[in-house]
């Protein structure tokens, strides 16, 4: 299903990703900052899901997405951040064709798979506060394993056609692709096949999935609103909107860089090519990083398990 095509059909057999156009001199100094980074999202992903997987007290649906939304977070670094440094350490930007098409596979799926997680958890803050009595009766656990699994077809559904896709596709231009990374827009815009299909399905993948999925999360916050106003008490409404902040914090860091970027290419003034890389990267490097400590900093029940772990292991290890 993820196979790609052989050299016969190609007239060459790889792709050169690029790192920041203009800054190369400066790409050793760049890994530190790279690589810091990558850490941090290792090691934060991993503990929320860990924390989650082994504390009875956080099995409660807010914690399930959260943890949901640290896989994908920790699949999507995993996709992106080792090419990355590859370039930076090695200066290495050669990827063969069918290493390509897996990494794009992989970036759009935990892409879309993310996407749809901070759908859900909208839809989990918007049963919180508006029918809080019924919280545990409407998402049980059944509830959320359909829903994760809803999650998961519709994602492998939309992102396994892609690389089927390309498979018919001649490569014969630059080879040269403008992101440290496999992506499906920049690599069909290197063929010198009719790529028509192949961009009317990738719009249609964009506005099926993070489109759709944005539009009802702003929907999600005004029903939101309208149930927060509806609060008599000053406190209760700062309350109830308090415990929407970190999730808040997860569409603004995930969205905002993809609509800057589909605004600047569609309507924005020709800028300088490392300025639409730096905004491609906030959108696939920024999120892994910051929302595990966004997630704990404002969530008391995760920081205090952590403390909790962590001074537990503390005696032991004394």
């Amino acid at each position: 299903m993820m196979s790609v095509p052989n050299s016969t059909e190609n007239t060459f057999s790889t792709f050169l990703v690029t790192g920041i156009p203009g800054l190369e001199a400066m790409y050793m100094w760049l890994s530190i900052p790279f690589s810091a980074m990558f850490l941090v999202t290792l090691a934060g992903n991993i503990t929320i899901m860990l924390v989650i997987w082994t504390e009875r007290s956080l099995h409660v649906p807010m914690y399930f997405f959260l943890a949901m939304l640290a896989a994908s977070d920790l699949g999507l670094s995993l996709s992106t951040f080792p090419t990355m440094l590859r370039i930076f350490w090695l200066k290495v930007q050669e990827m063969s064709l069918p290493a390509c098409f897996i990494q794009m596979f992989f970036i759009h799926t935990f892409q879309d798979f993310e996407s749809a997680v901070i759908l859900a958890m909208a839809f989990d803050r918007v049963v919180a506060i508006s029918k809080p009595l019924h919280y545990a009766s409407i998402l049980t656990s059944g509830v959320i394993t359909k829903i994760a699994l809803a999650i998961l077809i519709r994602t492998v559904a939309v992102q396994v056609p892609l690389p089927i896709l390309l498979r018919r596709l001649r490569f014969c231009r630059s080879t040269v692709l403008s992101h440290s990374y496999c992506l499906h827009p920049d690599i069909i815009k290197l063929s010198c096949s009719n790529t028509r299909i192949n961009s009317i399905f990738g719009l249609f993948v964009v506005l099926s999935t993070m489109g759709l999925d944005f539009l009802l999360i702003l929907f999600s916050y005004i029903l939101i609103l309208k149930t927060v106003l509806s609060i008599a008490s000053h406190g209760g409404r700062l309350k109830a909107l308090n415990t929407c902040i970190s999730h808040l914090c997860a569409v603004v860091l995930f969205f905002t860089p993809m609509i800057c970027l589909s605004m600047l290419h569609r309507f924005g003034p020709k800028l300088p090519s490392h300025i639409y890389v730096l905004i491609a990267n906030m959108h696939f490097l920024i999120p892994p990083v910051m929302n595990p400590i966004v997630y704990v900093v404002k969530t008391k029940q995760i920081r205090d398990t952590i403390i909790k772990v962590f001074h537990r292991k503390g005696p032991e290890e004394s």
